[in-house]
């Protein structure tokens, strides 16, 4: 048996997963907001309330954070829940459990989920992406995650985009203080920021497809930039990594359309003369990252 919990902007949820993968009991609560000790009290209770009925007495937690703890401090950072930042999160969710506590951030649990028992299953080498209000990625090799010495594998969306024109440079200012970055084009907002930049409107990235699928121009001709951006920002991470699969969640991973279109157009970027790497949808959307979360403690640590 193993234990998650996602912690997100607006919700906390619990996860008690079998050792088959099969989810036993699941919880929710609102995240309490901007209180520190607040939020570690709401993970301690749900917990108390999400394992009732179950032997969990020394079984530890894995937790999916918006962020992740600085290897030099090892305090919080990049977190978008602000009251983390600078804070010891495991150390003191430990203190309050009574249990060990493991966090990573919410793209990797992501990730090692889909690459365990998800749409990337069996896949030797896995790029886990997010596509959402922000971009994000986590790496899984032979079933392992890849965090780097560093703790910033995978944050593929701070990275510029390649191959940009003169109309997409410099690009937008990014919330990292950097203009251009992958997120500013490839996010949910970066997609509706491109269509309003065109037209005017004001529509969401979801909006904009379906009137694309419905024969609008202005939407098709949007569809079509943000298709070949992700193209060109996946040939990259190929022509680095060379993943078997690469998985796509968040909610700009409902649209369909990406999933046929994208990879005809990457091997016009991709350093290779064959390109046998596949995009996929995730199996477990939403529920990924707690998911992952209760991953992160093999089943061999808990013999």
């Amino acid at each position: 048996m193993r234990i998650g919990v996602d912690l997100g902007g607006t919700k906390i949820e619990a996860l008690v997963l079998g050792d088959d993968g099969t989810e036993l009991t699941r919880r929710r609560v609102a995240t309490p907001q901007g209180d520190y000790q607040g939020i570690v009290t709401a993970i301690r209770d749900l917990l108390a309330e999400v394992l009732q009925g179950h032997k969990s007495v020394g079984i530890p937690l894995g937790v999916t954070i918006p962020g992740a703890i600085s290897p030099a401090t090892g305090l919080v950072k990049n977190a978008n829940s602000t009251c983390l930042i600078g804070k010891p999160f495991d150390v003191d969710l430990a203190a309050a459990l009574e249990r060990p506590v493991r966090l990573a951030n919410d793209a990797n649990c992501f990730a090692l989920s889909e690459a365990s028992d998800g749409a990337a299953a069996g896949a030797d080498s896995v790029f886990g992406v997010i596509v959402g209000t922000g971009t994000g990625a986590g790496i899984v090799i032979r079933g392992q995650l890849h965090k780097g010495p560093n703790l910033i594998a995978g944050e593929w969306g701070h990275t510029p985009l390649p191959w940009a024109n003169d109309g997409e440079r410099p690009g937008p200012l990014c919330h990292c203080g950097k203009k251009g970055c992958i997120e500013t084009f490839l996010s949910g907002p970066g997609l509706s920021r491109d269509f309003k930049a065109k037209t005017g409107q004001d529509l969401t990235a979801h909006e904009v497809a379906i009137l694309a699928g419905e024969n609008d121009p202005q939407a098709e001709a949007c569809m079509i930039r943000y298709e070949r951006r992700m193209a060109k920002s996946l040939a990259m991470v190929i022509s680095i990594l060379d993943p078997e699969v690469i998985v796509m969640g968040g909610g700009v991973s409902n649209i369909s359309r990406l999933y046929d279109n994208v990879p005809k157009l990457w091997s016009g970027f991709a350093f290779t003369d064959q390109l046998n790497t596949k995009l996929v949808q995730a199996k477990h959307g939403d529920s990924s990252g707690v998911r992952g979360a209760a991953r992160l403690w093999p089943l061999r640590e808990l013999e």
